[in-house]
């Protein structure tokens, strides 16, 4: 797989070089783009010699650390990377924390944590609606409960107060049944 990859790579570079597009912008060491370089003043080629150093690694996979671990160890945390960039997307994509840029370090600490206890409660939400056997995802729960409103309202003559839930179609009332609210 690797070797089919990167000789798609290559027919397309090559096809590039024939037809020109390709100039010294183009050298650098993303994707394909690392097997160029530069010849004279403004010739580009592919460089055959990393290309079939390259080669030699297909089909392995290799792991460069400076950690003081055993090799099953440091296997096994890498196995558990996949949680870490789990974790990072969703608090992007889902709870939509995006990057602030604090200079105090209590602001910084501040915008951590409330990232940290945001994703927590989307954690925890998503254990609960497994609990109990919801077919909902984390992400949905939250649109529909984002079209809840309660509304309160005082009465002038007695100075009663009257709460509502407002539960306007079918998803919002089984999720105040599952919550119970």
């Amino acid at each position: 797989k690797d070797r089919s990859n990167r000789e798609k790579g290559l027919k397309k570079l090559e096809k590039q070089l024939k037809t020109g597009k390709l100039n010294k912008t183009h050298i650098n060491n993303r994707g394909y783009n690392k097997y160029l370089k530069m010849e004279g003043e403004i010739k580009i080629a592919l460089d055959m010699e990393k290309l079939e150093k390259d080669g030699q690694w297909d089909g392995l996979k290799g792991y460069i650390t400076n950690t003081l671990l055993d090799k099953e160890q440091v296997i096994e945390n890498y196995n558990n990377l996949w949680k870490i960039e789990k974790a990072f997307r969703i608090t992007k994509n889902e709870i939509k924390v995006r990057p602030v840029y604090h200079y105090k370090q209590r602001r910084i600490e501040a915008h951590i944590s409330i990232a940290f206890v945001a994703y927590k409660v989307y954690k925890e939400l998503e254990r609960q609606l497994n609990e109990k056997g919801a077919s909902l995802s984390p992400q949905k729960a939250i649109e529909i409960a984002k079209g809840i409103y309660t509304i309160e309202i005082q009465l002038k003559s007695t100075g009663k107060k009257l709460k509502k839930t407002l539960l306007l179609n079918e998803s919002q009332q089984n999720l105040a049944k599952m919550f119970g609210f």
